[in-house]
């Protein structure tokens, strides 16, 4: 990751905060968050990428595998542990590294969606999605399982400049001829963009609105789940810890936050099995892991839990999720 604690406006972390689980520096309660119902269960398919991207929030890479590659049997035991909780869970999220640089990302994509599901991938829509295996095995299941299969893939601008600053020199054309090949055969996407230059969000939409209709893409830019702008993460800036009071304050609702509604599933190297964890934003935060069942996710307490609730002890908590309105879940 880039180190930006060089810019003007760069104030760092407090060393004093999100230190005591459920207590702020200031002394006071730190809010937390149930879950609501669990209507998306995330899979990291493991953290490595065909690129390496200059601020990557989990520092995937062609080299990073932190975490492991996920196979589809260990897939299948959760789905069918949700079956056995009757949890009515609808969607299924599947999220890297790039997933398609996972050997089984088509029988895991197949497990899911066989099973009913609606499925989302986040992806760069890059080499590993067009490799002749993968690029046919995804056209069968569009043909199987049509609109359940969504793509949401990474532009971070709609400019080649500013997205190859991110992502490398000639990204943004490789990611806009899988885009096309999406569209040109009948899959249903999404775009996921970043806030990370300082542009209002009115004039984003506006460029990538320009860029949907110049290459025909079948996109609105101002649906926001057509269209997600995510708000930037760097746990070293210094960010307002979240109080029990600031629901109120901020009129912000805890049922709204992404860890009310998901829960992601990670393997570790050298791992005998999968855990589970609050959400997408902390797959390396040993001290947020739930379990390794849902069902021992349900009951997780002490430390980062109480009775099954999260406390939000992180600077992404704060950052993303309360202040800055961010979830990777569908729509």
């Amino acid at each position: 990751m880039n180190d930006l604690s060089h810019s003007a406006d760069f104030v760092p972390l407090d060393p004093r905060k999100f230190r005591h689980p459920a207590i702020t520096a200031k002394g006071e309660r730190r809010a937390s968050v149930a879950l609501k119902r669990l209507e998306t269960l995330w899979f990291n398919t493991g953290t490595l990428c065909n690129i390496t991207c200059a601020n990557c929030y989990i520092e995937s890479s062609p080299t990073n595998d932190r975490l492991a590659y996920l196979t589809r049997a260990e897939a299948a035991a959760y789905l069918d542990e949700i079956a056995r909780l009757g949890l009515g869970t609808a969607e299924v999220g599947f999220t890297g590294g790039e997933p398609f640089m996972n050997p089984e990302i088509l029988g895991l994509l197949e497990e899911a969606l066989r099973r009913g599901f609606r499925v989302l991938v986040l992806t760069n829509a890059m080499q590993p999605m067009r490799r002749p295996r993968i690029a046919t095995g995804l056209l069968r299941l569009r043909e199987e399982h049509g609109g359940r299969l969504l793509l949401r893939i990474s532009l971070d601008h709609p400019t080649a400049r500013l997205h190859d600053s991110e992502r490398g020199q000639g990204s943004f054309d490789r990611t806009v001829a899988g885009i096309d090949w999406l569209v040109a055969n009948g899959f249903s996407i999404a775009i996921a963009g970043r806030s990370m230059w300082g542009e209002a969000e009115p004039a984003a939409r506006a460029g990538y609105a320009r860029l949907f209709a110049e290459r025909g893409w079948p996109l609105d830019a101002s649906d926001r789940s057509a269209l997600v702008i995510f708000p930037e993460m760097d746990a070293r800036r210094d960010v307002p810890e979240i109080t029990t009071a600031c629901w109120g304050i901020l009129k912000v609702s805890p049922d709204t936050m992404m860890c009310a509604t998901s829960r992601m599933v990670v393997k570790r190297k050298g791992a005998a099995r999968p855990v589970v964890v609050p959400c997408t934003l902390l797959p390396y935060e040993t001290a947020f892991e739930m379990g390794s069942s849902i069902a021992e996710s349900l009951a997780a307490d002490g430390g980062m839990f109480e009775s099954g609730a999260v406390r939000l002890c992180h600077p992404h908590c704060a950052k993303f999720c309360v202040l800055g309105g961010g979830s990777c879940a569908p729509g």
